[in-house]
């Protein structure tokens, strides 16, 4: 996918912003509602079932993009007082003149970590920052095909590329081979794609799927899991 798409602001179902490309006619998050998107798909599918599992809880995102995921992990780890590895691909990232319009840190937690939000977009690419007590980030800018990615590292990968049509090369044998083998066995991937040849990539790369309902506007989703 191009990096000069441009990008505008725009207002989803639930009030929360995402950003629109009309070059593409395609939008960072569902339009029937961002925050609950993100909430749903990547905190309840995913997140949610290794805060149990104790120790530093290591997480990778596919596509930082706004940074809402992150925003929302950030946040639920602060409750449960987690100790958290957050990294994150964005060979895209927002200007700041896009991240600081974003409305999404004053809708986690009435603004909490808005000066963590921003600590993140403006983050030092490829260098571990601390952005909250327990909460340590590392972007890259570079793509999934080019980063190096530790084996047998990860409790769970936030798949978060633009869908199929846009980024076919985010969604291939290769690549669900590559996260496979930097996820920890019992590590589970969560994204909103449940295309028949995305779902065959998964399960050629050894991984067990399921489809729970997902969020609004969308009948289902996937969460794939390492076993072994």
């Amino acid at each position: 996918m191009k990096s000069y798409y441009k990008r505008y602001t725009t207002i989803t179902g639930d009030g929360s912003h995402s950003l629109y490309m009309p070059e593409l006619g395609e939008y960072y998050h569902s339009t029937f509602g961002a925050l609950q998107e993100s909430r749903h798909v990547f905190l309840k599918a995913g997140f949610e079932h290794v805060i149990s599992k104790g120790g530093v809880l290591r997480v990778l995102e596919v596509g930082f993009g706004t940074g809402l995921n992150a925003l929302l992990t950030l946040a639920r780890a602060a409750e449960e007082n987690l100790e958290v590895a957050y990294d994150t691909l964005e060979p895209f990232p927002l200007s700041k003149a896009e991240w600081s319009e974003l409305n999404l840190p004053k809708l986690v937690e009435n603004g909490r970590f808005t000066d963590a939000f921003a600590r993140m977009h403006q983050a030092e690419d490829q260098v571990i920052t601390r952005i909250h007590d327990g909460f340590s980030f590392q972007r890259n800018s570079c793509t999934l095909q080019e980063v190096v990615l530790p084996d047998s590292h990860y409790h769970v990968v936030y798949h978060d590329a633009f869908a199929p049509q846009y980024q076919p090369e985010m969604w291939t044998l290769e690549v669900f081979e590559k996260l496979y083998a930097a996820m920890l066995p019992g590590a589970v991937l969560t994204t909103y794609c449940t295309k028949g040849s995305v779902k065959r990539a998964m399960k050629a790369a050894g991984f067990v799927l399921s489809h729970p309902e997902g969020p609004p506007g969308k009948r289902e989703m996937t969460v794939a899991v390492r076993e072994v």
